[in-house]
C-alpha cells in the first residue's frame, strides 16, 4: 500500500497571482508542502453564457502565467474541470490533507459552497481555513461607533481612512515563499472548448495604469470618449491585482482614486451585513412593492441599444461588444432602465452580470440599487437623469456616441422609446404611489 503525500492545499478562486497573496502565505508559511488547486466549478460554468463568456478565457490566460511560473519552481497548480465536492474527495483520496487554506469569498452562492467543503474536509480530520485578502476591511471592521454597520458612504469612508491611518497595509510575501511548494508534474489546463467555451482574440486590460492617468483621474473619470479610468475592475475581481497595493499606490496619488477603491469595501461590506440584497431583494424593503412595467420588448431594445437615447444605446453596445461600459455610463443605462422605462432593477442587474468581464456581485448589485433608488445612500427616488444633459456634461462634442452609434444623426436612426419628460412623470407618480410619498 503506497503512502499519500502530506500535504497542505492552498486553494486559488479569487486570488489569481502569486504576490501578496494572504491565504496562499499563511499557507506556504505552514511548514508543510503546499499542493496549488484550482477548480473550473461546473456549478458556475454551466450557468454562463456558453460559448462566449470570456471570464472564462480571462480565468484560464491567468491559470497559464501562474502555471509558467510554478513549473518553474518544480511545482504547479492542480486543475479540475468539476464541481469543488467531487474535486476534493478526488484530492482526499490521493494526498494526507492536513489543511486546506483559500481566502475569503462573500457571495451567496460561495458561502453555501465554502461551507459545504468545510464539513466534507471536517468530516475527515481535515482543517479549513480562510483569510480576508480581496479588500482592505470586511464584515463589521468598519462601524458606526454603536458597533452597528454604516448605511451612508460618506461617514463610512471617513472611518475607514481613519483606521487604515491607525493600521497601517501589511504585505504578505508569498512571491518569495515558493520553495515551500509541493514538487509534482504539474496537471494540463483543461482548453477552453473542452469546457464548452472558444478562445477569442481579445486583448485584456493590463494590470498597470499610468501616473498621469491616475493623477488626473478626478477631471477625466466622468468622460467615457477619453481614456480617463483604469479599467482595473477585471483584475480586482479575479485577483490578478493586489487591492493592498493599489491602495497605497492611490493614497499617495489622487483621492478620488482611493475613494473608488473604498466604494468597493463599502459594497462588499453592505453585501456581508445585509446578506438579503444578494438574494434578490431590495437593500430598502419598501421598494420591493413596486409593480414594474417589466415589458420584455422595451427590455429588448434597452439590451440592443436601440432606445433611441444615443448615450444609453452606445453604453449598451460598448458593452456588449467588449463586456465594458464606462461607470458614467453605467449610471445613466441603469437609471433609464429602472426610472425611464420603469422595469425592475435586478433584469438589468442580470444582464450587467452576464456581460461586464468585471462583474462582481457586491458592487454590480450596489450600482443597480443606488440607481434604481432602492439600495443604501442610493439617488433618491425623485432622481431621473436626463439623458440630453448627461450628453451635454460628458460627450458634448458626441465622440463616443458617434463610436458606439454610428447611424446617430441620420434617418436611420431609431426615434426614443418615450419623451423625457413623460417617463419622468410616469416614474415620479409610480415611485410616490407604491413608496407611499406625498
Amino acid at each position: 500500500m503506497s503512502i499519500k503525500p502530506k500535504v497542505n492545499i492552498f486553494w486559488f478562486r479569487r486570488d489569481l497571482r502569486l504576490f501578496d497573496n494572504v491565504g496562499f502565505c499563511q499557507a506556504l508559511k505552514s511548514g508543510i508542502p503546499v499542493l496549488p488547486v484550482f477548480i473550473f466549478d461546473q456549478n458556475i460554468l454551466d450557468k454562463l453564457d456558453k460559448p462566449n463568456d470570456l471570464r472564462v478565457q480571462f480565468i484560464h490566460s491567468a491559470l497559464q502565467s501562474l502555471q509558467t511560473e510554478l513549473i518553474s519552481q518544480g511545482s504547479g497548480i492542480k486543475i479540475f474541470y468539476s464541481t469543488p465536492e467531487i474535486a476534493f474527495r478526488s484530492l482526499i483520496a490521493e494526498y494526507e490533507i492536513s489543511t486546506v487554506l483559500t481566502n475569503h469569498d462573500y457571495e451567496p452562492y460561495a458561502l453555501k459552497r465554502d461551507a459545504a467543503i468545510r464539513d466534507l474536509l471536517h468530516s475527515n480530520g481535515i482543517g479549513f481555513q480562510t483569510h480576508k485578502d480581496q479588500v482592505i476591511f470586511e464584515h463589521l471592521e468598519v462601524r458606526k461607533d454603536d458597533g452597528s454597520p454604516y448605511t451612508v458612504f460618506t461617514p463610512y469612508s471617513r472611518k475607514w481612512k481613519a483606521l487604515l491611518h491607525s493600521n497601517p497595509i501589511v504585505h504578505f510575501p508569498s512571491e518569495k515563499l515558493l520553495s515551500h511548494l509541493y514538487k509534482h508534474e504539474a496537471s494540463t489546463l483543461p482548453s477552453l472548448p473542452s469546457m464548452g467555451f472558444k478562445e477569442q482574440s481579445w486583448l485584456f486590460p493590463q494590470t498597470l495604469v499610468s501616473d498621469e492617468l491616475v493623477k488626473g483621474y478626478t477631471e477625466s473619470r466622468n468622460f467615457p470618449a477619453i481614456n480617463g479610468t483604469s479599467r482595473l475592475g477585471v483584475h480586482l475581481r479575479f485577483g490578478t491585482l493586489s487591492i493592498r497595493r493599489l491602495v497605497e499606490y492611490a493614497q499617495g496619488m489622487n483621492e478620488t482614486f482611493l475613494n473608488e477603491l473604498i466604494w468597493r469595501d463599502f459594497y462588499h461590506m453592505i453585501l456581508s451585513n445585509f446578506p438579503h440584497v444578494g438574494l434578490g431583494m431590495s437593500f430598502k424593503s419598501v421598494y420591493d412593492n413596486i409593480q414594474w412595467r417589466d415589458s420584455e420588448a422595451d427590455f429588448e431594445k434597452w439590451c440592443k441599444g436601440e432606445t433611441g437615447y444615443p448615450i444609453v444605446d452606445a453604453g449598451m453596445r460598448e458593452l456588449t461588444a467588449t463586456g465594458f461600459m464606462h461607470n458614467r455610463v453605467r449610471m445613466i443605462t441603469a437609471s433609464f432602465l429602472s426610472k425611464h422605462l420603469l422595469i425592475d432593477w435586478r433584469w438589468g442587474e442580470a444582464w450587467f452580470a452576464s456581460k461586464l468581464l468585471d462583474y462582481d456581485m457586491a458592487a454590480n448589485n450596489g450600482g443597480w440599487q443606488w440607481a434604481s433608488g432602492s439600495g443604501c445612500d442610493a439617488a433618491p427616488y425623485f432622481r431621473i437623469f436626463n439623458p440630453a444633459l448627461q450628453t451635454e456634461k460628458f460627450d458634448k462634442q458626441g465622440k463616443y456616441i458617434k463610436k458606439w452609434v454610428p447611424e446617430f444623426d441620420t434617418l436611420q436612426y431609431v426615434q426614443p422609446m418615450i419623451v423625457h419628460e413623460l417617463a419622468r412623470k410616469r416614474c415620479l407618480e409610480t415611485y410616490a404611489r407604491y413608496l407611499g410619498k406625498d
